[in-house]
């Protein structure tokens, strides 16, 4: 008994701190770098299973080549609709873009929130309260870590930490049911790089429209 408290203490921890670091991370220098190499390290330290071997490796790229398109086709889907251009021709982009789509999203985003929510936490919350109860701590721990990005977007933050929840509680079941990273890994990135690629778009069409 002792021990399957402990555990759950020390998921409880390790949600509450990467909820805590998403509202420090963004003020420090080399974010990219820094929040990468954190959780690689997060990784190391809690051995959480990444599944990036043959055969589970196979499995989680299928799955998440599959499930990516689709998202990345309802993304593009969804700038037909005026208020999603709206949003998207208003919101204020990380420059160079070069460096956004190459490095950020991939590196700073994509690996370090995958490898941190859905291997370390999973991981561990999953020791403490079981694999459906891990999944949900890890989405509830995701969706609370965006309120800084919701704030810094203008975005409602309440929504967006209940899509954002929504989203990591699909990662994690993508991760669980494939055995492999690659899977969430591949719909993160073709979301966002899909959303970031729509937004550019527009607002380059935007500026044109003007001249």
């Amino acid at each position: 008994m002792q021990d399957s408290n402990f555990r759950r203490i020390q998921a409880l921890g390790l949600a509450t701190a990467l909820v805590g670091w998403s509202f420090v991370g963004p003020r420090l220098p080399a974010r990219v770098p820094l929040q990468a190499g954190l959780a690689g390290l997060l990784v190391f330290v809690t051995r959480a299973p990444l599944g990036l071997r043959p055969p589970p490796l196979w499995t989680g790229l299928r799955l998440g080549l599959a499930v990516g398109s689709a998202a990345a086709a309802a993304v593009a889907a969804s700038t037909s609709v005026p208020a999603v251009r709206v949003s998207m021709v208003d919101r204020e982009l990380p420059a160079p873009a070069s460096t956004w789509l190459g490095l950020r999203i991939p590196l700073g985003t994509v690996w370090a929130e995958e490898a941190a929510f859905r291997a370390a936490l999973a991981a561990v919350a999953g020791r403490g309260y079981g694999a459906s109860g891990g999944r949900l701590l890890q989405a509830l721990a995701f969706g609370l870590s965006h309120i800084v990005d919701a704030r810094a977007t203008g975005e409602p933050v309440l929504p967006t930490v209940l899509a954002t929840g929504g989203a990591g509680w699909i990662f994690g079941w993508l991760a669980d049911h494939s055995g492999s990273l690659s899977a969430p890994m591949l719909v993160h990135l073709a979301i966002n790089e899909s959303a970031a690629a729509a937004a550019l778009t527009l607002q380059r069409r935007s500026r044109a429209s003007r001249r």
